[in-house]
């Protein structure tokens, strides 16, 4: 006797509406929610003007950017499944504008606070 293989359209007679959110897709598909993080950085750079509107573009309206004599000072909230993650996607666009920029970088989510220097985690530590 020979096994029929299962092509996947037996009991396809009626379809389901996904009602879920495309946020709430991305975090199944990713198999980690996507969670609120806190921005306290300081970013210095050999050419702030190139620095400045991917600075203002990413942070948007979500937080604030405080100009000094060297650098400018992040305070700001964004969405992510990681601080690494968020940490490494800000540094490599502000060096896509220039390649000799610094980011030091504190992110604080749920009690947690990870400090880096550029791409480097530094340290964590719980609050």
């Amino acid at each position: 006797m020979k096994r029929q293989k299962a092509t996947g359209q037996q009991g396809d007679n009626f379809t389901q509406k996904d009602t879920r959110t495309a946020e709430q897709k991305t975090a199944r598909v990713n198999g980690m929610s996507e969670k609120k993080f806190k921005l306290s950085a300081s970013v210095s750079s050999a050419n702030p003007t190139a620095v400045k509107p991917v600075l203002e573009r990413m942070v948007g309206s979500n937080g604030t950017i405080k100009t000094t004599s060297d650098r400018f000072e992040v305070n700001a909230e964004f969405k992510g499944k990681s601080a690494r993650d968020l940490n490494r996607t800000m540094l490599t666009e502000l060096r896509k504008a220039e390649k000799k920029t610094r980011l030091r970088s504190e992110w604080t989510c749920e009690g947690t606070t990870e400090k880096f220097f550029d791409y480097a985690l530094k340290q964590t530590k719980k609050n």
